[in-house]
């Protein structure tokens, strides 16, 4: 992966982004997933999909399935318009889901908070000795714990 500077959205532009994101990959932006997405881009922390079930439901006025969140929030990792913690299999919208990046988390064991970073030399020097070990298609999640500068 080659640097390169991106643009990091925000409220609005981010939803503009992910919806402009799902219709180039041939996917409809329908309400249901719009609300998923406000609501994951709403969390501070990384949230579960119970977590998400739970705001869509109380902003829809009825109930949503933690299990149709989950499907959704497949599609948007697979879109790039979320990434996933796997440490604490949770979720946190991608900032920039028009440019494709590693996971790189720094993850607060105090607060929870976690911070992605893109660094593809780190994520890069991963891919290669997974490749040279023999694996292909190598998407690597590096996730480094610790705590954050407001904690420590």
């Amino acid at each position: 992966m080659s640097a390169h500077t991106h643009q990091l959205h925000k409220g609005a532009s981010l939803r503009d982004a992910a919806a402009r994101r799902m219709a180039e990959r041939g996917e409809q932006w329908t309400d249901m997933r719009a609300s998923v997405f406000d609501s994951l881009a709403g969390f501070e922390r990384p949230a579960s999909a119970y977590d998400i079930a739970e705001a869509v439901s109380k902003a829809r006025g009825k109930r949503v399935a933690a299990n149709s969140v989950y499907r959704i929030l497949d599609l948007f990792v697979g879109t790039n318009l979320a990434r996933r913690v796997e440490s604490a299999n949770a979720y946190i919208a991608n900032q920039h889901p028009g440019c494709l990046h590693d996971c790189i988390f720094l993850i607060c064991d105090n607060c929870g908070q976690a911070t992605h970073i893109d660094d593809d030399k780190l994520s890069g020097g991963v891919r290669d000795a997974a490749e040279h070990a023999g694996f292909a298609e190598v998407r690597p999640v590096i996730e480094v714990r610790g705590r954050c500068g407001d904690c420590s």
